[in-house]
């Protein structure tokens, strides 16, 4: 029995990895992996699926047993991608929940104990960080149990394990738990059949074109076929496995790397594998026939919906006016603008500033994402994410007053597109009325300037105040005192109760008994 081979139709299984952020899973994945991967990631954190191979001999394997292959998917731990973890899951037949022996539960451990119960799929609790100082398994334990996770010898059945991602203690015990997890679930598949499975990663890759990382679940994809999914096909001239390496098939429950979609492959989709380019187009062209035929459908009511929508806006006159902040989403990863627009979504609202993202895609950011939100009334943002910048898009971006921004880590995204649209929405004019004058006499006016005298009545008035002229209930005009006197003195205030002389900068004719209101404005 060798590793490449499904032997009674059993198959590798497959095991998402999932936790809260900084709970040490991809440190523990790169021991699995023997390799150094969680030092390379953008700010310690995972921020794509990835999927892995390992090979382990089980403790309680015959003499002549060979190592066992598992297939890994390492997600994201940070709140923003919960789509991604979803799929990992989704496709995953056995999960791996993560939790801290220093933290216990936290909110992201919940939210993929959420996840992992309703795809239904087995699961064992690696509690990590074991040899750190600070860590208290038995504290860690009762967090789990106060959130309703029953392990093995406190009322359940849920199998744990203790690790180290740093030594490797209890990796070899987490491995056959997860090959004995697998063995119970009775995992099929027969390698005779055409291959299919799932996408689980896609992406534009500069030289080598729309690149997708598929798990077959079922079936052998083998060179020389064609791989379809949904409404993008490519041939299997060029497969490489989890390492890059080139390959000639892809067995049930492992990873293989596709180059050359005719399309970026939509994340999520289901694949298949057919004989000849032929067969490939036509199952494309149906898939986009399909696809056009629910977007008319849906398109009746929505457009319907907008009408009335416009119309309503049409008869709320005093209605502010809406500013639309377009902004265009470029990553490196198809999935990881989901993520993008999840942490969009979580910024404040505000009544005046509309943000409307008009383009998501993959690969550089170009000419044409910047002439997406250049073209309007106000210059947009494009927002890349470990892509790079074309130089022509640099340059158009610079004199449409387009901002480019580049990340590499999805919270300083997050905190920076805060800040940006605090900058950018509209501010309201507020005036708040701070004192009352009134005018005792008019001694001449000249190039749009009044000098008069008055008592001040309530609050303040000081040099540079500004005031409205009210005649009764009348607003005659407003003005800015530009200097002033009491008691033949020049003063910066007067205070209320005493009288003045001023020199007022406006356009309205004040008179005897007419009354200055001092007034303050803000932008809010």
């Amino acid at each position: 029995m060798t590793a490449d081979k499904a032997i009674g139709g059993l198959r590798p299984p497959v095991v998402a990895i999932v936790g809260h952020i900084d709970h040490g899973k991809s440190t523990l994945l790169d021991y699995i992996r023997k390799t150094n991967v969680a030092l390379a990631e953008a700010g310690g954190i995972t921020q794509h699926l990835s999927a892995y191979e390992a090979m382990h001999l089980p403790a309680q394997a015959g003499k002549n047993e060979e190592p066992r292959k598992i297939t890994f998917l390492d997600t994201p731990g940070h709140e923003a991608f919960t789509a991604m973890r979803s799929r990992g899951l989704e496709v995953a037949d056995v999960a791996i929940l993560v939790v801290s022996a220093e933290d216990g539960v936290k909110p992201q451990t919940l939210e993929a104990l959420k996840l992992i119960e309703g795809v239904k799929i087995p699961y064992i609790v690696a509690l990590t960080k074991i040899d750190k100082p600070s860590a208290n398994i038995e504290k860690a334990k009762a967090s789990l149990l106060e959130n309703g996770v029953y392990l093995e010898g406190m009322g359940g059945e849920v199998p744990y394990v203790g690790v180290s991602g740093k030594s490797g203690i209890g990796v070899p015990e987490l491995l056959d738990l997860i090959l004995l997890a697998a063995e119970l679930e009775g995992l099929q598949a027969d390698p005779s059949l055409p291959g299919t499975g799932v996408v689980i990663e896609a992406h534009i890759d500069n030289k080598r074109g729309a690149t997708a990382t598929l798990i077959v679940e079922n079936g052998t994809v083998e060179a020389g076929e064609f791989v379809v999914a949904g409404e993008a096909f490519a041939p299997t001239r060029i497969m490489e496995d989890f390492a890059s390496r080139p390959v000639k098939h892809g067995l049930p429950g492992t990873p293989v790397r596709i180059i050359g979609f005719s399309a970026l492959p939509q994340v999520g989709a289901q694949f298949t594998t057919v004989e000849t380019k032929r067969d490939a187009e036509e199952m494309v062209a149906e898939a986009l026939r399909h696809a056009q035929g629910k977007r008319d459908a849906s398109s009746a009511p929505v457009k319907k919906e907008l009408k009335a929508e416009t119309e309503e806006r049409v008869e709320e006159e005093a209605a502010p006016e809406v500013t639309i902040l377009p902004i265009v989403i470029k990553t490196d990863v198809a999935g990881v603008g989901d993520a993008v627009i999840h942490e969009l979504a979580k910024l404040p609202k505000h009544e005046r500033l509309e943000i409307r993202v008009v383009s998501q895609g993959v690969g550089p950011i170009t000419e044409g994402d910047v002439r997406f939100v250049g073209s309007g009334k106000t210059p947009g943002i494009v927002i890349g994410f470990n892509v790079k910048v074309e130089r022509i898009a640099h340059d158009l971006a610079e004199r449409q007053g387009v901002t480019i921004e580049v990340f590499d880590v999805i919270y300083k995204l997050a905190e920076w597109l805060q800040t940006q649209l605090e900058k950018r929405r509209p501010r309201e004019r507020v005036e708040e009325k701070t004192g009352s004058a009134k005018v005792l006499k008019l001694f001449g006016e000249a190039k749009g300037k009044v000098v008069l005298g008055g008592k001040v009545e309530e609050g303040e008035l000081t040099e540079g105040s500004e005031v409205k002229v009210m005649r009764r209930d009348l607003e005659l005009g407003v003005g800015t005192i530009t200097s002033l006197q009491s008691h033949k003195k020049q003063v910066k205030k007067v205070e209320a109760g005493a009288e003045f002389g001023a020199q007022v900068k406006t356009s309205a004719d004040p008179a005897p008994g007419d009354r200055l209101e001092i007034f303050t404005v803000t932008l809010k």
